[in-house]
């Protein structure tokens, strides 16, 4: 629906801009009478009473919606349904197809559980506990989690970095060596899985999306260069010092380097260089069992070489208890206060290391993940296995990456590790007794090569020069000041970025792109033009107490920054309206209400008048309690940019007519033929000729804004 519109300000404008000019000698020698354009006029709340009561019906209305489907939902929700809800591995087991998915599950299922033994027994150490302790995080969690967890290829158990997150706390707190080291190691998995079920339950795995991806990725860089230096000490046959800080640590190597052994150094790095080439080569679609298999031949080699040739300067595993863990109730629970820090940070590297990669796994695989409940699975097993004698478990990428491309299709290649972790226990603890030290060290170190993202520093640095700064400082401080201050910078240093974005937003001058009604970023669009004594301006963010500062401060830089060899219509000498559009701005606050009020003063104190278009409906029904709208004037608020380009326009030829009539009454009161000639003609200039800014002389053709180009012909 379209209506004529002739705003009654617009005399008062024309008097304002005119006050200092002698009154015309006769109405014969007055200006054209204001010229009505056609606009989409703007529903406005005729009460505002009853349409703030009409919008609290309707947001009621919306929440009792919600409630009804999510009842109605319930009702509707079979056996079925009920029982996948609660035992998720319910889903593949009802639809397992034997014959396609047995033979390749177990496959998958024996090439990761390989894995997964030396590796479980290297983290172990890396965490600061014994061997067995890493074979019990290997055992127990996973058959829980193929009970619990949605994702189907996602493979748990003991990580480098939950690892070395555990012993950077514990051994700040006691020794390693004592029976309370193993017992707050046990606590905390319990802890651990308490928060991530209270965060699945809640559905609060959004707040992890507070720390951007260029923070994960320096932190874990940062993490795998103090992983690998921790494990040196095996290669170097002494102890260095306990830290999660890069300069202790190399000034603890240096410092030990007259006790330097060439036995372990030699077998660790063969066998670093043959767990390095069987991964490599395990990229290939046909050798990607040699992925797998490069922890298994490096304990191997390495055992056999042990009992071969006994030396005696090679560090060994030594005893490790035989048969299946324990029940027992974990211990300790006055050290809680001091752990709570560590669970929370456990929890946060769970949700985006294994929700993440179960996300990407189940895309990948064609079926749906929800992440609340996959953190659930993970936080029950994690409760349950801590009465097994675990340490924090969490997803494993790489364990993972191997399970996925050795074509698992569900949980059951899972179970089979947890197998196959089961019989390591009980026959071959004693086999484990010659591995060398410096064979896991070797182990751990291959594994945390992966972790090193420079890769995506080069990124950052081409596309984002802002997250490649934040990459940096987390990178930077986790080497330097340590794990915990490293995320706690990086975390706030990513929600300083936005907050500063939040408080500056981006503020765009709008022109008009040539033969449309469309108006776009001056700065993005240079053929957009724009018109004399107009400025229209974008805001495109919410407006709020934050960054109404920041948008009044580019307001008032506009009002003089304006390109005036770009500009079109009538000739005057400054800006008479600020157009503001609203489409983006979907919040705004008491604050900046009442700063738009003080906005609307000082302009009007210079007779410059604001217009605003396209609020929307919460934005406006705000603006009209505030009393915002009958400050401005209900004829000021417009539905597209272009109704409120006209509207002033009509007004700038107005003023600009009176600011002739002025000066040609002061040259001469009586005008000549040739001169009220001219007047006349300037009157008579089309709807069309006054938006597209083109002044037709005697003779010229009249131009169509409609059929001009969208770009100028060079």
């Amino acid at each position: 629906m379209e209506i004529n519109y002739a705003s009654s300000s617009s005399q008062n404008l024309v008097l304002a801009a005119a006050d200092c000019s002698p009154p015309p000698p006769s109405s014969s020698g007055s200006m054209a009478t204001t010229r009505p354009v056609k606009i989409i006029p703007l529903q406005h709340p005729s009460d505002t009473a009853s349409y703030s009561s009409s919008s609290s019906y309707m947001k009621q209305s919306a929440v009792n919606s919600v409630v009804e489907k999510w009842k109605t939902k319930v009702k509707r929700m079979t056996w079925t349904e009920w029982i996948e809800t609660f035992l998720p591995c319910y889903r593949w087991i009802r639809t397992y197809k034997w014959r396609e998915y047995l033979q390749i599950d177990l496959m998958a299922g024996l090439t990761v559980g390989i894995m997964l033994v030396p590796q479980s027994m290297s983290y172990a150490k890396l965490a600061g506990l014994q061997p067995i302790y890493g074979l019990y995080t290997g055992f127990v969690p996973i058959f829980v989690y193929a009970i619990f967890g949605s994702s189907r290829q996602l493979a748990i158990g003991p990580v480098a970095l939950v690892s070395l997150l555990v012993s950077n706390v514990l051994g700040r707190i006691v020794d390693s060596s004592e029976e309370l080291y193993t017992e707050l190691a046990i606590l905390l998995a319990l802890m651990v899985g308490i928060l991530e079920c209270i965060m699945g339950l809640l559905r609060l795995g959004w707040l992890i999306r507070f720390i951007s991806h260029s923070v994960i990725s320096g932190f874990t860089t940062a993490s795998a260069f103090v992983i690998a230096l921790s494990q040196v000490k095996y290669f170097l046959g002494y102890d260095i010092e306990r830290s999660s800080k890069i300069i202790p640590l190399v000034k603890s190597i240096i410092a030990g380097a007259d006790k330097f052994l060439w036995p372990p150094f030699v077998m660790g790095s063969v066998m670093l260089a043959i767990l390095l080439i069987m991964k490599a080569m395990g990229k290939r679609k046909h050798l990607r069992f040699l992925r797998a298999a490069g922890p298994l031949t490096a304990v191997v080699l390495g055992t056999t070489f042990v009992k071969i040739y006994h030396p005696s300067s090679i560090s060994l595993v030594g005893d490790i208890p035989q048969g299946l863990p324990k029940f027992s109730i974990p211990k300790e629970f006055g050290h809680v206060t001091s752990l709570i820090p560590t669970a929370i940070l456990i929890t946060g590297v769970a949700i985006l290391e294994s929700v993440g990669i179960a996300k990407a796994l189940a895309a990948k695989n064609g079926y749906e993940l929800d992440s609340n409940q996959e953190l659930f699975g993970l936080g029950v097993a994690n409760i349950v296995g801590s009465f097994f004698s675990i340490y924090p478990t969490t997803g494993s990428f790489s364990r993972s990456a191997v399970n996925h491309e050795s074509g698992a299709k569900t949980g059951l290649s899972g179970i089979v590790m947890g197998i196959i972790m089961g019989c390591a226990l009980l026959f071959m603890t004693p086999l484990f007794e010659y591995i060398p030290q410096c064979v896991l060290a070797a182990i751990v170190i291959s594994a945390v090569i992966g972790l090193v993202d420079y890769d995506e520093a080069v990124f950052l640095w081409h596309v984002d020069k802002k997250d490649f700064l934040l990459w940096m400082i987390t990178c930077i401080t986790t080497l330097f000041l340590g794990i915990e201050i490293g995320v706690l910078v990086g975390v706030g240093a990513s929600l300083a970025f936005v907050i500063h974005e939040s408080a500056n937003p981006h503020v765009a001058v709008l022109g008009r792109l040539p033969g449309t009604t469309v108006y776009r970023n001056i700065e993005q669009y240079p053929e957009a033009y724009t018109y004399n004594g107009i400025v229209i301006v974008r805001v495109d963010s919410p407006i709020y107490f934050a960054n109404i500062s920041y948008i009044k401060d580019r307001l008032r830089e506009y009002e003089y920054e304006i390109d005036v060899s770009t500009s079109r219509g009538p000739e005057v000498e400054r800006i008479y309206f600020v157009i503001i559009e609203m489409a983006p701005v979907t919040y705004i606050d008491s604050s900046a209400v009442q700063a738009l009020k003080d906005l609307y003063q000082e302009y009007k104190s210079r007779n410059i008048q604001v217009a605003i278009s396209n609020p929307n409906r919460d934005v406006l029904l705000t603006l009209t309690r505030s009393g915002l709208v009958d400050l401005i004037g209900k004829e000021w608020y417009f539905v597209r940019v272009h109704d409120a380009v006209q509207v002033c326009l009509q007004h700038v030829q107005n003023l600009n007519g009176a600011h002739k009539k002025s000066s040609e009454s002061l040259v001469d009161d009586r005008p000549s033929f040739l001169r009220r000639l001219m007047k006349q003609r300037a009157e008579e200039f089309s709807s069309t000729d006054l938006e597209t800014g083109h002044k037709s002389t005697l003779g010229s053709k009249d131009s169509d804004s409609q059929l001009e180009p969208l770009l100028f012909r060079k």
